[in-house]
């Protein structure tokens, strides 16, 4: 028995035009409101002193780091070595010296756990001062 014979039956409809609406208002009022800052660059003013240099620069230790992972110190080739090796080799060219100071120079390409070795072994040695040498670009 079908009693609805004549009558079709409606589907609700939903509107999207008012949803569209309030979308585009909540993305022009973010695109108002965010600021566009940016971090990347760091101002820094460095202090300034008229002290002379120290007249007794202190010794420093020389820590070569290669492209491929290899060692050196003090011109002394270690190759591939560990942290252990390196850690001997730093106490041996400290060898009684009050405090020197390790220069690392590690190749631009050098893999960042490498110089990350060298400051282990030094840690491990008791080596606190250390610094890294750069060079200036050249200008174009």
């Amino acid at each position: 028995m079908n009693f609805r014979k004549g009558r079709r039956e409606d589907y609700p409809e939903i509107n999207l035009i008012p949803f569209i609406d309030i979308l585009l208002v909540i993305v022009i009022f973010l695109a108002v409101t965010t600021t566009y800052a940016r971090f990347a660059e760091l101002k820094i003013n460095l202090p300034t002193s008229s002290a002379e240099q120290t007249p007794n620069p202190p010794r420093q230790i020389e820590v070569g780091v290669g492209e491929n992972g290899r060692y050196q110190i003090d011109n002394v080739p270690l190759g591939d070595a560990g942290i252990d090796k390196i850690a001997a080799a730093l106490k041996s060219a400290a060898a009684n010296q009050n405090e020197p100071v390790v220069v690392i120079n590690a190749d631009a390409r050098a893999a960042h756990q490498s110089v990350v070795n060298v400051m282990e072994a030094a840690r491990r040695v008791g080596l606190t001062r250390i610094t890294f040498a750069t060079q200036t670009a050249p200008t174009p």
